[in-house]
């Protein structure tokens, strides 16, 4: 942005290559949710603009270390600084010092033709098939944080799961996660009724539309559906909640039931209020969640590349010389797939 509040194609130089850095040609960067909260909604990034947007970095190392030239790869949309203590005790998602590209790495973000970055926090691709390189750009957040959201809720075979907003961008990827880690009931709840029913053959094993429902008739569903299947419906959901909406987060607090884990994955603005003495007495967990560390990434690779989950029917390409247009579609509810721009420069 060369012009506050308008995206501008321009020029910017590469930066100077420190050692272990990698160059990469980037061949896809996801549009996501939190590069609209940037641009439309105040957010603010590290890096004050002007910058580049873009986080879901696919592509090919072609410059710095010598050992990863020629390879593909997923830039990972955290990097830890891999020193500090969060880092040295496994929550380097959550590293103070972390740089995430298009917010804190400099002016540089994926909406570009090339990104530099530490090349050992590189996720290599291998054995990728028919594939796309540049699907897998979704990679770096729309399905590692899904991921890092069932770790965080100790998400084991067998459990029930609801994810609220499962149809959308992250939400569909978290509901293919939960079924791919062996789920045994695998419930989807989202306004939009074609993308709901098209869930069914991806991991929602029952779907509920909230739209004109209370929370009390939402229950009642689950604990039709939990009879049907024979499975226990007063305890133990795990809840993953991705639209970051009031509502969304108002019906997950609902929801929360007897040894009940809610984990709040998506981001919003709005406030919510709860009385956390239920908390107590259902003696349940309200879990926060935060991207995910670099290591994790080829986990969710091989879910990807194994089939357990599909990229295919939820993202498509654009040409990057089109991402006004784009912005503008997603800021209004008017993409059914999660775009990856391409560039075309």
């Amino acid at each position: 942005m060369t012009t506050p509040g308008h995206l501008e194609r321009t020029q910017v130089p590469m930066p100077e290559l420190a050692s272990g850095d990698a160059v990469v040609k980037i061949a896809g960067c996801g549009v996501c949710h939190t590069d609209l909260s940037y641009f439309y909604m105040g957010v603010p990034t590290i890096q004050e603009p002007p910058l580049s947007l873009g986080h879901e970095i696919s592509g090919v190392v072609v410059g710095g270390a010598p050992a990863m030239i020629g390879k593909e790869v997923v830039v990972p949309a955290v990097i830890p600084c891999g020193e500090c203590e969060l880092c040295l005790s496994g929550r380097g998602n959550r590293c103070l010092s972390q740089r995430m590209p298009g917010y804190s790495m400099g002016i540089y973000g994926g909406f570009s033709s090339h990104i530099v970055v530490p090349a050992k926090y590189l996720c290599v691709v291998e054995g990728r098939g028919d594939i796309p390189l540049e699907h897998l750009s979704v990679v770096a957040d729309a399905v590692t944080t899904p991921y890092q959201a069932a770790l965080r809720a100790r998400l084991q075979p067998g459990d029930r799961v609801i994810v609220i907003g499962a149809a959308g961008g992250v939400g569909s990827f978290m509901t293919q996660v939960a079924k791919g880690m062996g789920c045994a009931a695998v419930v989807g709840i989202d306004i939009n009724a074609a993308k709901l029913q098209m869930m069914k053959s991806y991991g929602a094993d029952f779907t509920i539309n909230p739209r004109g429902v209370t929370p009390k008739d939402i229950k009642g569903l689950l604990n039709d559906y939990c009879k049907e299947q024979g499975l226990p419906s007063a305890h133990g959901w795990k809840i993953f909640e991705v639209t970051g909406t009031k509502a969304g987060q108002e019906l997950a607090l609902a929801l929360l039931s007897f040894t009940g884990t809610l984990v709040v994955v998506g981001y919003g603005t709005e406030k919510t209020t709860y009385m956390l003495s239920r908390l107590m007495a259902f003696d349940a967990e309200i879990i926060g969640t935060w991207g995910c560390p670099p290591e994790k990434y080829p986990n969710v690779l091989k879910m990807c590349l194994d089939g357990r989950i599909a990229l295919a029917p939820f993202v498509e390409e654009r040409p990057m010389s089109e991402i006004t247009h784009v912005f503008e579609q997603a800021h209004h509810g008017e993409l059914s797939k999660r775009v990856i721009l391409t560039p075309d420069f």
